[in-house]
């Protein structure tokens, strides 16, 4: 069995790892850290939970260490994250593991006043880690020169393309330097992510921890048939029964997060939502609050998700079975961490079995049906030779099938990128249009809130 010291890093890094209470390296940390140490570029299939951060912090302290600053620190690092919370987590694990070394390290991201952040440049420092929104801004407003970059670290790749960052990520690419070392982070692997990386990695070493070595060992999965309208008794009941106390929720949509979280309150509940258009400091507070145990119960989307990063949590609700199957294994993976068991509870109405479908194609198992709770549904059922996908339309009566409800937000988004005609401003689709405004503007933007 490896140990740290097998791995080549130096003695103040060891001191670190140790004092962080680190015996044996993950994985990821093992395959990763020596090539990144001998200059190679990496390539690494890993997601949140993996110890990935500390696969690629350590040689990079090491490798910026092996040179002091001679005259003002310029940016030698450049870790891109796509989300706040995760690149906040970043700087944390930074600070922890550079206690021991002369390095000046800083996070930037939106949400927040940039006056702080660009005061911190201006000394200078030698790591930074950013979102994308807030780096392109502040190199454009001239407070940031990636010139003289010399490692630079995409984290999360697959959820930065999800989240349209793939523009910004080709800017910051060629204000790089050609000379530098490059490591890349995936938690999958479609071809956009292997094109990404065959754009910037030179002869990179690859790191594969597959989903299926992270997944399932220590955690019982059990997957429940349910009427959509039930899901929300059903979450409060096993809440109430096993005494939940740190457990994460996952939903669809920011709007069913926040629904969710009023309905679970409203039921004694203490839960808080955690979504992109929630603000830093109320996204901040409902992490410290989840991880202190003030507040037991986590509401989250997929996205905002990456950046959680908690050891104790008990219990998973699939609320909405993602559409995604690799979504599901990340999900899951929140819990059962550090040696420890954890349970995953996943609720599958009517329109959602062609996602459980591929789901247990993924994994490569049938998950454990639970029937004995009062809400069980056959109609939830997956049908014999059912095919993976996305949601049953006609009969499972979904919301989006219905004809009206449909041409009228397709009319409203039309009229909002198109000039209106004379026509189309009069007669019945006009007075459909004023009958209530407020109404349709909020139930667009609910649809629009996917993660």
């Amino acid at each position: 069995m490896q140990d740290f010291q097998s791995l080549g890093l130096s003695k103040k890094l060891l001191l670190a790892v140790e004092q962080e209470g680190y015996t044996t390296p993950t994985p990821v940390q093992a395959q990763a850290i020596p090539p990144l140490l001998d200059g190679r570029d990496v390539l690494g299939v890993a997601q949140t939970g993996t110890g990935k951060t500390a696969a690629f912090a350590l040689p990079v302290l090491q490798i910026i260490s092996r040179s002091k600053p001679q005259s003002k620190r310029h940016i030698r690092a450049l870790v891109l994250s796509p989300t706040r919370e995760l690149a906040a987590q970043i700087d944390e694990r930074f600070s922890a593991y550079s206690g021991h070394l002369d390095i000046r390290h800083k996070v930037i991201f939106g949400g927040v006043k940039q006056n702080p952040q660009v005061r911190a440049l201006q000394k200078g420092i030698d790591v930074l880690v950013a979102t994308p929104g807030r780096l392109l801004d502040l190199i454009g407003q001239g407070y940031i020169d990636l010139g003289r970059v010399e490692f630079f670290v995409l984290d999360e790749a697959d959820q930065m393309l999800d989240m349209g960052f793939i523009r910004d990520i080709k800017k910051v690419l060629k204000l790089l330097p050609r000379q530098r070392q490059n490591l890349l982070f995936s938690a999958t692997m479609p071809k956009s992510i292997a094109e990404l990386a065959a754009s910037f990695l030179h002869n990179a070493v690859k790191v594969d921890v597959s989903p299926e070595e992270i997944t399932v060992e220590r955690i019982a999965q059990k997957v429940m048939f349910v009427r959509k309208a039930d899901k929300r008794r059903l979450i409060v009941k096993i809440i109430k029964q096993e005494r939940v106390n740190k457990g994460i929720v996952f939903t669809r949509t920011k709007h069913g997060a926040n629904r969710l979280v009023k309905q679970l309150d409203q039921s004694g509940i203490n839960a808080a939502a955690i979504h992109g258009n929630k603000s830093q400091g109320a996204r901040t507070k409902a992490l410290a609050n989840f991880k202190t145990g003030h507040t037991s119960i986590l509401v989250a989307t997929d996205i905002a998700s990456r950046g959680i990063d908690v050891n104790d949590i008990t219990h998973v609700f699939n609320y909405d079975l993602p559409n995604e199957p690799e979504s599901y294994v990340h999900r899951i993976g929140r819990t059962a961490r550090a040696g420890k068991s954890g349970i995953a509870y996943g609720f599958c109405d009517e329109s959602e079995s062609g996602y459980l479908i591929g789901i247990q194609q993924l994994i490569g198992f049938e998950i454990d049906v639970d029937e004995s709770h009062e809400f069980h549904f056959v109609g939830a059922i997956p049908k014999p030779g059912q095919k993976p996908g996305k949601m049953k339309t006609g009969k499972s009566g979904n919301k989006p099938k219905r004809p009206n409800r449909n041409n009228n937000k397709s009319r409203s988004k039309q009229s909002q990128n198109k000039p209106k005609s004379q026509s189309q401003s009069q007669g019945n689709n006009n007075s459909n249009r004023q009958q209530s405004p407020r109404r349709r503007r909020n139930r667009n933007r609910s649809q629009g809130n996917q993660n």
